[in-house]
């Protein structure tokens, strides 16, 4: 009898030890393993920003005008309307004041400091008022609205929705270097994101 309470005590101890053994290693595993919080911190790098020009205003009229009055423009006061065609047409008048920066300075320089166009609209058959070769308006709300109909129904109907889509058709490489005009944009839509008024190349 003493024989097998010797023996039963033997095997439970060996199963104690057992049980202690796989617990330390499990415990050892723990300790070794990143945890959860640890993993999902580890930085994602960020989504690249879309070029598209579909959507709702970016920018306030008190800030087109602001961006206006720090270059100097003759076009002042256009922010309210470029606001309003943006809401209208469904296309984000960041875009709208980047291609005027680009193309005349903001009214500043080139024929568009007649026109006041814009965006330098090349004039087609059928526009009864031109300059030379570009499309005139009598004022610079009437330019801004121009541009807008424009991309709305020349362009975003044929899938070209995105800076990089619209460059290449709206100047083309025969008349301009396609790359730095895509550049200028986005540089300028980025700055006034940022909230800055001048943009620097």
């Amino acid at each position: 009898m003493l024989r097998w309470s010797l023996t039963a005590l033997l095997v439970l101890v060996a199963v104690v030890l057992v049980l202690l053994s796989m617990h330390i290693v499990t415990i050892s595993r723990a300790a070794s393993a990143p945890s959860v919080s640890a993993v999902l911190s580890v930085p994602v790098a960020p989504a690249v920003s879309s070029s598209s020009v579909v959507g709702r205003p970016s920018l306030s009229a008190h800030f087109v005008d602001a961006v206006l009055a720090a270059y100097h423009s003759p076009a002042v006061g256009l922010g309210q309307a470029m606001v309003a065609d943006s809401v209208r047409f469904g296309i984000d008048d960041i875009y709208a004041l980047a291609f005027f920066w680009h193309e005349s300075q903001f009214g500043r320089l080139g024929v568009a400091v007649v026109t006041h166009s814009v965006g330098n609209i090349v004039c087609t058959s059928g526009y009864s008022s031109c300059v030379g070769r570009f499309r005139s308006y009598a004022s610079w709300q009437a330019g801004c609205l121009d541009w807008f109909r424009l991309i709305a129904t020349e362009y975003l109907p044929r899938g070209l929705t995105t800076v990089q889509r619209i460059v290449p058709v709206y100047a083309p490489a025969s008349e301009n270097d396609v790359s730095a005009y895509i550049a200028a944009v986005l540089s300028a839509v980025k700055t006034w994101r940022a909230g800055r008024l001048e943009v620097h190349s």
